[in-house]
């Protein structure tokens, strides 16, 4: 199932389209078709951010893509979003409650009539 790789501009909900790639050694960017894969050191841009690219004075950008289009939804989309809403719509059995542990009777007061604190030992199964 091939998923849509959202643009690495921070906050942008669209659809990358192009990746852009930099050759240091060449003071180069490189804008070209999107990578099959996402790569740590490139950067998926949609169509607005990669026509307003822009490199820093000195480099050079090269585009490898004479028309930028945002990518229509494939069929294989739409068959991820229908097995997405099918599985988010399917009830699941509620987990069987786990019985509580019985809450030992409140402790009497103690001979003198003095108030206990609240901490006391409870008795159970020592190992």
């Amino acid at each position: 199932m091939r998923s849509v790789r959202q643009c690495s501009r921070t906050a942008c909900p669209h659809a990358a389209v192009a990746t852009l790639t930099y050759v240091y050694a060449d003071s180069t960017a490189v804008l070209g078709p999107l990578a099959q894969l996402a790569e740590p050191h490139s950067y998926d841009l949609c169509v607005e951010h990669a026509e307003r690219l822009t490199a820093p004075r000195g480099w050079e950008v090269v585009r490898l893509l004479p028309d930028l289009e945002a990518a229509a939804p494939s069929h294989d989309d739409l068959l991820a979003l229908a097995d997405a809403v099918r599985e988010a719509g399917r009830r699941r059995a509620p987990e069987p409650a786990q019985p509580l542990a019985p809450v030992p009777p409140p402790a009497a007061p103690a001979p003198d009539g003095r108030r206990r604190g609240h901490l006391r030992v409870v008795p159970g199964d020592t190992p």
